[in-house]
């Protein structure tokens, strides 16, 4: 082609090239979209027309030791709203605020802010048929979504250990949050049709199922766990305390049997929960744990080698001076050996002999036996307390640690210490989750030392003048030691009237199987000691759980012979 006249014909020729260039793009283009990527062309369009939803998984089950369900997971409803879609319904706002129990005013308030929006929940939780009822309605713009969530048959009971989860089924105390992931499912997904308003259409096919989470057997014994839940709340009655926790572990194989606080709280129906009531005290709450210490400082003067069960101490006037600080014992001694020594609970007698022995041989006893350390079992929140370990330890520090002041406890701690004397001195890992094979323990104590330390605390129990009377349990022999201790206030001294009172002790003492301790904080009313309040409580808890594990008592009565019985009936005797 000639352009004749043209001043510069190749411009001509350059636009012609790049017009035909673009055409053979686009015809490619095309062709390639329809033969050779189909499923492009597929995907946007599936991309405005199918859609996956997700498919809420089943968490895992929660039980006791037995099986009893301690958490289970129910179906629910979830209604949620398109509020752009909503606003062409403005005159049934009224009657779908009404179906949902909730206020008009405040429902058309918040439809009407989120106007521009697609997705607002309206009402989470329902019941599969409350949420029909209200689909029924034909709405525009109301859906529903399945959802799962937790309930608790034993509510408050075990609140403190099972813990609880939030509205989106996620674990936010206790046992739910440490096995959260354990618990949690994994969602599945179900591909369906919706048109532009997001309007079901068709369910196409289930993509990906919905896996389960996986069940956890705790510990726990929930009938031991009533039984702690109910004298605890007796004993807050009785004598106004504060609060109060008790632990009861397995002596052989580091089971937490019970672990019960009060105050608890519901965790089906949290809403007016109060956050002092959410704590699990028996991990969080550390104290000085008074006289409960001495029997370890005992063990501890034992295996210097230079004190035996008969070795006596001098423990009179009842008072002695350390530099500036004044020891006191609450009873009058005189010349006391070490099983007397806890009997009376002397603060003076057991001074002299730590101060005789050293700091060390305490302070070693103290940190085999657990204090000072975390225990392993992994629950949120849980503290590990204070064993002091001094450099230079002054006289009044080895003094006030071996009668139980100078270190912060839990109450799991001192239960996990007293069941390791109650294993003849071997300590097992404490566990929250049932065991079905016994751990391996190691021996921190001398085995011998562990049964003298028992027997002595058999004597606090059962012989007259001990501080553990009223521990004793009927048919069963027992050992353990009440303990007193002020608490700490909040300018770093001691309060004038403001007390927690403890018992540990283990049961039964010639074949130990149960460790338990009772704290009770701040009682305010009939007495604040441990031998008084919180020696009851082990008493009662401790002749029923020992009947209910069907563990054989060892102090029965001689049984009567039939002749001497039929001789004192002949006489009018009695048997």
């Amino acid at each position: 082609m000639k352009l004749e006249g043209a001043l510069y014909p190749w411009r001509f020729r350059i636009v012609l090239g790049l017009l035909a260039a673009m055409v053979a793009a686009l015809a490619w283009r095309i062709v390639d979209l329809q033969v050779f990527d189909q499923p492009f062309l597929q995907g946007q369009g599936d991309a405005r027309s199918v859609r996956h939803i997700p498919i809420p998984a089943h968490r895992g089950l929660i039980t006791d030791r037995h099986g009893e369900p301690l958490a289970v997971s129910t179906p629910v409803t979830t209604l949620w709203g398109n509020p752009r879609e909503l606003q062409a319904s403005r005159a049934r706002w009224d009657e779908l605020a009404k179906v949902l129990g909730q206020d008009p005013a405040a429902l058309s308030k918040r439809l009407s802010e989120q106007a521009e929006r697609e997705f607002t929940y309206l009402v989470r939780g329902l019941t599969p048929e409350q949420g029909q009822r209200v689909l029924d309605m034909n709405i525009p713009g109301v859906y529903a979504q399945e959802e799962f969530r937790r309930f608790y048959p034993a509510g408050e009971v075990a609140a403190h250990v099972v813990g609880f989860t939030d509205i989106d089924d996620q674990g936010r105390e206790g046992m739910e949050l440490a096995y959260d992931e354990w618990l949690a499912g994994v969602p599945g997904k179900r591909q369906v049709l919706k048109d532009r308003r997001g309007r079901l259409i068709k369910d196409v096919q289930v993509v990906k199922n919905a896996k389960a989470g996986k069940a956890l057997a705790l510990s726990i014994d929930l009938r031991l766990q009533y039984l702690a839940h109910s004298e605890l709340r007796k004993v807050m009655q009785e004598h106004g305390a504060k609060a109060a926790s008790l632990v009861m572990v397995d002596v052989k194989t580091g089971e937490v049997l019970a672990m019960a606080n009060q105050p608890t709280y519901n965790p089906n129906n949290r809403r007016n929960l109060q956050p002092a009531a959410m704590r699990n005290r028996a991990l969080i709450d550390v104290f000085e744990p008074g006289s409960t210490v001495k029997p370890f400082s005992i063990a501890a003067a034992l295996g210097t080698g230079k004190y035996h069960p008969e070795s006596v101490v001098n423990t009179l006037p009842g008072w002695m001076r350390i530099g500036r600080y004044t020891i006191r014992d609450v009873s009058r001694g005189g010349m006391l050996n070490l099983t007397g020594i806890l009997m009376k609970s002397s603060n003076v007698g057991i001074s002299k002999i730590a101060l005789d022995i050293g700091p060390e041989p305490v302070h070693t006893v103290m940190q085999q036996a657990g204090f000072g350390q975390a225990t392993g079992l992994g629950f949120p929140g849980e503290r590990v307390g204070n064993l002091p370990n001094h450099r230079k330890w002054r006289d009044a520090e080895t003094a006030s640690l071996a009668y139980g002041y100078g270190l912060s406890v839990t109450a799991v701690q001192l239960a996990h210490a007293y069941a390791m004397l109650g294993n003849e001195g071997k300590n097992v890992p404490l566990s929250l989750l049932r065991l079905d094979q016994p751990q391996e323990g190691v021996q921190v104590i001398d085995k011998e030392i562990s049964k003298t330390v028992l027997r002595m605390l058999q004597a606090v129990v059962e012989e007259d003048g001990g501080g553990g009377m009223r521990a004793k349990v009927p048919s069963y022999h027992v050992g353990g030691k009440s303990g007193t201790a002020k608490k700490i206030s909040g300018t770093g001294g001691y309060t004038k009237d403001a007390y927690r009172a403890f018992f540990a002790g283990v049961a039964p003492v010639t074949d130990p199987r149960i460790a338990i301790v009772v704290v009770v904080d701040e009682p305010s009313e009939g007495g604040y000691y441990g031998g008084l309040v919180s020696a009851p409580v082990f008493g009662k808890v401790a002749a029923r759980a020992l009947r209910l594990l069907n563990i054989a008592p060892d102090n029965l009565a001689p049984p009567v012979d039939v002749q001497t019985a039929e001789a004192l009936k002949s006489k009018g005797g009695r048997t």
